[in-house]
C-alpha cells in the first residue's frame, strides 16, 4: 500500500506536461485497464489494450491481481503515479504477473513509443483482496448484430 501522500506525489509529476498531470487527476479511480473488455465472468475479466504508434492510454487504477501478456514488438513508456516514468521494449510473448494486498493499488498510464502497433490482453482475477472497480457498459465488446 502506498503511504506517500497525495501533495508529494504531485511535486513527484511537476516535471510532466500539463495534459498527463490532468488526466492523472481525472482518472485516478478508473478501473478500465485496456481498450476493450471482452470478456467477464464472476472470476475473471479479460482485457485488450491496442496502443497504435504515438498513442497512449488514459491512466487507470489496478486493484485486482492480474497478468498481462504483450502479443506485438515494440517500445513503451509507462507513468507513475510517483512521478516515474520508465521506458521498456516489448516482446511477443512478454508477460508480467502482479499481486496486490488489501488497499494497495497500481496508478498508471501506457504510452507507444515505437513505431509497431502494441497489443496486450490482460486478465485481472476478481477474487483479489480488493474489490473490482466499476467499468461503464460502453468499454465492452459489443457483438455486431
Amino acid at each position: 500500500m502506498t503511504t506517500t501522500t497525495d501533495a508529494a506525489f504531485e511535486a513527484a509529476r511537476a516535471h510532466w506536461p500539463e495534459d498527463l498531470r490532468r488526466d492523472i487527476e481525472a482518472n485516478a479511480f478508473n478501473g478500465c485497464v485496456g481498450s476493450v473488455l471482452v470478456s467477464e465472468t464472476d472470476r475473471v475479466r479479460v482485457w485488450h489494450l491496442r496502443l497504435p504508434p504515438g498513442k497512449r492510454c488514459a491512466f487507470h487504477r489496478h486493484v485486482l491481481d492480474y497478468f498481462w501478456t504483450c502479443h506485438t514488438h515494440g517500445a513503451a513508456r509507462g507513468y507513475f503515479e510517483d512521478g516515474r516514468i520508465v521506458d521498456v521494449t516489448h516482446f511477443p510473448g512478454d508477460t508480467k504477473h502482479m499481486h496486490y494486498g488489501a488497499g494497495e493499488y497500481l496508478l498508471h498510464s501506457v504510452e507507444n513509443i515505437g513505431d509497431t502497433e502494441l497489443l496486450f490482453t490482460t486478465v485481472e482475477f476478481k477474487d483479489s483482496a480488493n474489490e473490482p472497480l466499476p467499468v461503464p457498459e460502453g468499454i465492452r465488446l459489443q457483438i455486431a448484430a
